[in-house]
């Protein structure tokens, strides 16, 4: 059963990305480098609750 997460921008705080992770594969945290609208570049976005 895959589970929702949000991703949040590391450097503004932001919550920009909503997305699917297979809780089984990935117990960790995810973090992905997506387009920050806010900042006009790309950062690293980090899993929250």
């Amino acid at each position: 059963m895959r589970e929702i997460i949000t991703l949040e921008c590391t450097e503004c705080k932001r919550r920009n990305y909503t997305t699917t992770k297979e809780k089984r594969n990935t117990p960790g945290r995810i973090e992905k480098k997506k387009y920050c609208k806010f900042q006009r570049k790309h950062t690293v976005h980090k899993e929250t609750k």
